[in-house]
């Protein structure tokens, strides 16, 4: 049997961040991974570059049953402390779009630089064990590990993720933990997921896979500006995995084709500079030619565009403005970049992330019902919440 004052279980982001904070105020701190290398989402993120923080990171990027839980965490470690961290570290980095920061190089600087610190910090890192038993202990929590040894500790953090992605590993090990000590947890389900459609759906978009294009996705709740990707299967995209969070089985989602465009303007002067074109044509100069057909097949106006009055133009205009879409699921946890729900942050002290009616065991990263949205924010959600979980665990 081994001691020490922090066990975290998870090396993921804010597992890791976590630890190093935990061990710079002179914690004994063991961070337990049953993979055999640390920080996989890191390095498998943005492309291998990783999207690691968002210049826009705020409360309102993210879904939470507690919309102001995420508040403190965020504020007392920020995406420019983050940054500054990446600096120091003499990462190279870029702003791609919309605030999304990556860096010019490998993911796996981003992990170099966490190990880096946690070696200084004096962090025992334990790779390829699991934790497979654990209990309330008069000082704390006894954990038994699947190498045979036990390891008591006085603080317990959990940051082992949620279900996205099973191939890395994933399980819902922490929201078993939870149960385990009566906390709440939240439904869960995949959040920033591709969509599906039907069969038959699927045979009549078949033809379109490959496809993409800037569009408005937006249901009831919300709507995202961002590119639409058709796939073999439905539909994916930075606007479909953005919506997807907001998304249930059985909706409809609104699909504004080109929402940069003015479709009545553009239809009405081409109307008036060659009315002897066809509206499919005209189409086909702003969208994706084989999107265009499959509007054709499903009802665009027949004729040219000099015998179609106003109102035509109107209606039809509106129709791509407003293009419904009805998916009947998604790819599941098997593509999902995260998982919604999880512990009930009602259940959490949002400024130390300790468990109300458990001391000294904490909740931290995407295990907590606590999703941002794509573009880096959900790695600025790990920073913040390992960040303040480690000056008090």
């Amino acid at each position: 049997m081994s001691r020490c004052d922090v066990a975290i279980i998870g090396a993921g982001a804010a597992g890791m961040m976590c630890a190093i904070e935990a061990g710079r105020r002179g914690r004994s701190v063991r961070l337990i991974e049953h993979a055999k290398s640390p920080g996989e989402k890191i390095r498998i993120s943005g492309g291998g570059r990783c999207n690691f923080t968002n210049l826009h990171a705020t409360a309102a990027n993210y879904i939470s049953g507690n919309p102001h839980f995420m508040k403190s965490a965020l504020k007392r470690y920020t995406q420019w402390d983050f940054i500054d961290w990446v600096d120091r570290k003499g990462i190279a980095w870029h702003e791609k779009t919309l605030g999304q920061l990556f860096c010019d190089g490998s993911a796996r600087q981003i992990i170099d630089g966490l190990l880096a610190d946690m070696r200084e910090a004096g962090v025992t890192l334990q790779l390829d064990t699991s934790v497979t038993a654990h209990a309330r202990t008069a000082d704390g929590f006894s954990l038994t590990l699947s190498d045979g040894n036990t390891l008591d500790c006085h603080s317990l953090v959990i940051a082992t993720g949620g279900k996205s992605i099973p191939k890395m590993g994933a399980t819902g090990f922490g929201y078993e933990v939870a149960r385990q000590y009566e906390i709440p947890v939240t439904e869960t389900r995949p959040g920033l997921v591709p969509l599906t459609f039907d069969p038959d759906m699927m045979t009549r978009f078949k033809p379109l896979a490959g496809v993409s294009l800037p569009v408005r996705a937006s249901n009831d709740r919300t709507a995202f500006d961002e590119a639409m990707l058709f796939t073999h299967r439905g539909i994916s995209g930075p606007a479909i995995l953005q919506i997807s969070s907001y998304w249930r089985e059985g909706e409809e989602i609104t699909i504004n084709l080109r929402p940069d465009l003015d479709w009545f303007d553009i239809l009405r002067s081409a109307r008036q500079e060659n009315g002897r074109r066809s509206v499919s044509t005209i189409l086909a100069d702003h969208l994706p030619k084989r999107l265009v057909q499959l509007l054709d097949e499903t009802g665009l106006p027949t004729g040219n565009l000099a015998d179609q009055p106003d109102r035509v133009l109107r209606e039809l205009s509106a129709s791509l403005s407003a293009w419904l879409l009805r998916p009947t699921g998604s790819e599941g946890y098997r593509t999902a970049e995260v998982t919604l729900g999880g512990i009930d942050t009602h259940a959490l002290d949002s400024k130390t992330l300790q468990a109300l009616s458990q001391p000294h065991l904490y909740f931290v990263g995407e295990v907590v019902d606590v999703t941002g949205w794509l573009g880096g924010y959900n790695f600025q959600w790990a920073w913040s919440s390992g960040w303040c979980a480690g000056q008090y665990a």
